[in-house]
């Protein structure tokens, strides 16, 4: 999260430690009732000596030269002149002396973490680190403490930064004031080297320290993205305890939490949160852009254009670096309802607002879907493969694309083909892989799909997205259904509150014959997350157990959500029934 980047400590006065301009005469100002005759003379005579190839005297006669006059300027020249040529250690004995002699400048500590951590000496940063704490205004320790973690990020060795920001950080987990951002930053260390039990106890901590901490509210976040149990709880009780309340950064955090739901795919919960946000700040952006998204989604057409209108004419008073990234998003999903409505016209008009270069790629691969879905397959692929490639990252944006569009239009083995064609060329991306194994289950290739998602297993055991998608196949084909559950509870436990895992076990419960208890799991997964397959796998549920009008409710529903979900309309295909 950004958020958690708000002050850097480093200022990059490392870059002149991996390069070497030509050096030049650098002298103090002039300050004649200091500047004598032989100082001037040493300093003159270092200067020549590094413009004479000889670093290592010109660094020596200005450390001297600063020695015996304490002048500031002169150690920070002795440590420039080290930095310049590459000798850290020089540079961070003369960053040292500077500190020893100057106590209380912050200046010569910033050097010294600097070298540190270039040093790779992450276990030497403590007394560094409390100075410059120290010596930062009690208004701003909180903000400086909160970027801790990504100054030390650098290093090889987390555990050693962990243990000195931890020794560093004891007084300020001592002050009322910087507890709960002291906390919050040992649990974000914790959290990067999986220590997620840890973690979790110094965001509790934290929020028990200042129970409106934004520091503490933000790990914990961090934490629920992970899915770490435990962690949603403090996040709800921080939302409960600031709502209404001018609490720094809360809507951000909010917002932060929304995205996290979504992510995890909770949109009835995401929905509940960004209405109740919307209640407490009606002006807020953001929050009408996430309103509209959901809906979308959830295929509520002119609720979804008017959140999405509304976040438009708000987004005009953000600064344009801020509004541009929601704008095309807003376009995006508003050239999206357009095409539903099948009003081709409207939706390439959306895209045609979308100018920035950096966003051109989205709107012409909306407008390729456009094509596709008026029959001109080749075109589309066309319009996809002609668009640049800026970097790695938009290669593999037009090739999932074209494989993408190739699945919708149902032209499943040559999507499959697509895939390959993209987990060839990214063969250490999982994703790529299973998503190929997907492609190849609907090109009726079940032990190709079987290979490649046992090989993903193998290769990354907590991908839980593997087991799930092997154990649903498994079931759906009403084949080894032991070992087809087995794999979903391993997918589940790894992430309890997935509704499309849920969905999994209820559907693998049916198939095992245990009709009620497939009910509950599916009523539940449903809660969770309203969508046509979970409502296909629902309905036909409710139809075994003769719940008859149960079941076309749930259908008609799912309907609404996606009339063309392919699940869905085989079950009602197969049951002969008409919701």
């Amino acid at each position: 999260m950004g958020w958690w980047c708000g002050l850097c400590l480093s200022l990059g006065l490392l870059a002149s430690a991996h390069a070497q301009p030509a050096p030049t005469l650098a002298f103090p100002p002039a300050q004649a009732p200091e500047l004598s005759a032989e100082l001037f003379y040493q300093l003159l005579l270092a200067e020549f000596q590094l413009q004479s190839n000889d670093p290592g005297a010109a660094y020596s006669l200005m450390l001297d030269a600063a020695k015996r006059t304490q002048r500031p300027e002169l150690y920070r020249r002795a440590v420039e002149i080290a930095l310049q040529n590459r000798a850290g250690n020089a540079a961070l004995a003369a960053a040292r002396d500077w500190s020893a002699a100057f106590p209380d400048a912050d200046e010569p500590y910033r050097y010294e973490l600097q070298i540190l951590l270039a040093l790779n000496r992450p276990a030497d940063v403590s007394r560094t680190l409390r100075n410059l704490i120290r010596l930062t205004p009690p208004p701003r320790r909180s903000e400086v403490i909160s970027a801790i973690p990504q100054t030390l990020a650098r290093t090889s060795d987390r555990a050693a930064a962990l243990a000195a920001a931890r020794d560093a950080l004891q007084p300020a987990l001592r002050d009322p004031q910087t507890a709960a951002s002291a906390w919050a930053a040992i649990g974000r260390m914790e959290m990067e080297l999986s220590a997620f039990d840890a973690a979790l106890h110094a965001a509790r901590a934290g929020l028990q320290a200042q129970g409106d901490s934004p520091y503490a509210a933000a790990l914990a976040i961090e934490l629920f993205e992970r899915e770490v149990p435990g962690a949603e709880p403090l996040v709800l009780a921080y939302l409960q305890r600031t709502a209404g309340t001018a609490a720094e950064h809360r809507s951000t955090l909010h917002l932060a939490y929304i995205r996290a739901l979504i992510d995890l795919r909770r949109s009835a919960d995401a929905q509940r949160e960004v209405e109740q946000l919307i209640g407490l700040q009606p002006e807020l952006p953001q929050a009408w852009l996430l309103q509209g998204i959901l809906l979308t989604q959830q295929r509520r057409a002119t609720a979804a254009e008017a959140a999405l209108e509304r976040y438009l004419e708000l987004s005009r008073a953000l600064p344009e670096d801020e509004a541009r990234p929601g704008q095309t998003q807003a376009f995006l999903h508003l050239a999206q309802i357009a095409e539903q409505r099948r009003d081709f016209d409207a939706a390439n008009a959306w895209l045609d607002r979308i100018e920035n270069a950096e966003d051109i790629l989205s709107a012409q691969i909306r407008r390729a879907t456009i094509l596709a879905r008026q029959g001109q397959i080749e075109q589309a692929r066309a319009l996809i493969r002609g668009q640049p490639e800026r970097d790695e990252s938009e290669a593999r944006r037009k090739l999932l694309a074209e494989a993408h569009l190739l699945r919708e239009v149902k032209a499943y083995e040559e999507a499959y083909q697509a895939f390959s064609l993209a987990a060839e060329r990214f063969p250490d991306d999982p994703d790529l892989i299973y998503e190929q194994a997907l492609a190849a289950e609907r090109a009726g290739r079940f032990e190709r799909m079987e290979a490649l998602l046992r090989g993903l297993i193998e290769r990354q055991p907590d991908y839980h997205h593997a087991y799930n998608a092997l154990g649903y196949s498994l079931a759906d084909r009403n084949e080894r259904l032991t070992e087809a559950k087995s794999l979903i509870q391993k997918a589940l436990a790894a992430a309890p509150n997935d509704a499309y895992i849920l969905d999994s076990l209820g559907w693998v419960e049916f198939r095992l014959g245990n009709k009620q208890e497939a009910l509950r799991i599916l009523q539940d997964a449903f809660r969770r997350l309203p969508d046509a397959e979970i409502a296909a796998h629902l309905g036909e549920v409710h139809w075994a157990l003769g719940q008859r009008e149960e079941a076309l409710s749930v259908w008609r529903e799912g309907l609404l959500l996606n009339p063309e979900n392919e699940t869905l309309l085989n079950t009602l295909q197969r049951l002969q029934v008409r919701p």
